[in-house]
């Protein structure tokens, strides 16, 4: 039991500190990611940390698995290379005792990591969508920042404001310019200064619109001496329907679990075979991780550490290829994704025997030369 509780430990604390470096990597990235989208004013500021809180339970039910890989090969190897599984074999601790000992940390973080992919993770995926759906849906006057020019109507126009209220709703010192076309050779410029614009929504029809106040509208073709010039009190411009993502579809990752298995497409069938793969994933890295931690003291503490990395991405990016190839249809998950399961069990099976089998050969030998 203190032999247990002593690997346990060394293997958890690993694992901790080896996935707290990679989830502040992948969080990172992936905040400065949506920081340059609420720069450009596609997202709100004050919505960016509740999308990665979010996002946090699926990026752990990822990194978990290869945090857990990377520990075995760091907490075994610094015991091979300070002579402890040597003093441990001699004790009478096997390689078989060790190798179950290894699994009852990897049981937890499979429960731990089930938890995520079946439950936790699609309601955080589904809240983060939500989030980035209604970031979407609203108005282009909402994007806008105070002292910037923006471009609005698809590209075809740009509109400035000295000033807006939080709500986006009121702008001080509007300027608008657009372009449209009329027929095929002439294009009409409007351009539109007011001292202030809001946006209203009329209470029969629902529809919205940016009431301007106190301007001037000059319109007319570029390089022609033909145009007109108008002074307002007020002026109405109706605004894009802001429902355009109304027909979103939600994405197999963000629907729930019992969902899926009540789903015959092709995609749902594939996102839960995938979310049932992630804990057997970290069992059978265990099952790798352990032969694979095996260190000679001359060779190095590190030395098994780039070749058993290579081999987790294999891993990985089989399993990515297998539920791609469910979700296109061309595969059935028993012969695609338990598939790569399998192969990779069986490399762990082999890793695992080779040490015996050398042995056995070599015990052989021997008898056959003292014979």
């Amino acid at each position: 039991m203190i032999v247990f509780r002593y690997l346990a430990r060394e293997v958890m604390v690993s694992m901790i500190a080896v996935s707290a470096v990679l989830l502040l990597i992948i969080m990172s990235s992936r905040f400065v990611k949506y920081l340059a989208d609420a720069a450009a004013g596609k997202l709100a500021p004050e919505v960016l940390f509740a999308i990665m809180g979010f996002r946090l339970p699926g990026f752990l039910e990822l990194i978990l698995p290869l945090g857990l890989f990377i520990a075995f090969l760091l907490a075994y190897g610094r015991l091979y290379m300070d002579s402890e599984m040597t003093v441990l074999s001699a004790c009478g601790v096997s390689e078989r005792r060790i190798m179950l000992f290894s699994l009852f940390p990897a049981l937890f973080v499979a429960g731990l990591v089930a938890t995520l992919s079946l439950v936790v993770s699609p309601l955080g995926i589904e809240k983060a969508e939500a989030i980035l759906k209604q970031q979407k849906n609203r108005s282009e006057f909402e994007h806008m920042k105070p002292a910037r020019f923006q471009r609005t109507g698809g590209d075809k126009g740009i509109t400035y404001a000295d000033d807006l209220s939080d709500d986006r709703k009121i702008m001080e010192q509007v300027f608008m310019a657009e372009m449209r076309s009329e027929g095929s050779d002439q294009t009409d410029l409007a351009v539109v200064m007011a001292k202030k614009g809001e946006q209203v929504v009329d209470p029969e029809t629902g529809l919205r619109y940016l009431k301007l106040h106190d301007g001037i509208r000059y319109s007319g073709n570029p390089g022609e001496a033909n145009y007109q010039i108008m002074e307002f009190e007020t002026y109405w411009q109706h605004l894009p329907d802001t429902e355009r993502l109304k027909h979103y579809t939600t994405k197999a990752d963000a629907v729930p679990t019992q969902t899926l298995m009540e789903s015959s497409k092709p995609e749902d069938i594939a996102a839960l075979h995938w979310r049932f793969s992630l804990p057997v994933l970290v069992l059978v890295v265990t099952l790798l991780a352990v032969p694979l931690s095996k260190t000679n003291p001359r060779q190095g503490r590190y030395v098994q550490m780039i070749p058993a990395i290579l081999l987790y991405i294999v891993y990985l990016v089989s399993l990515n290829a297998a539920r791609g190839a469910v979700e296109e249809g061309d595969s059935e998950p028993l012969e695609s994704i338990w598939a790569v399961h399998g192969v990779f069990l069986l490399i762990a099976l082999i890793l695992y025997l080779i040490p015996h089998v050398r042995l056995y050969l070599r015990s052989r030998k021997g008898e056959a030369v003292h014979g």
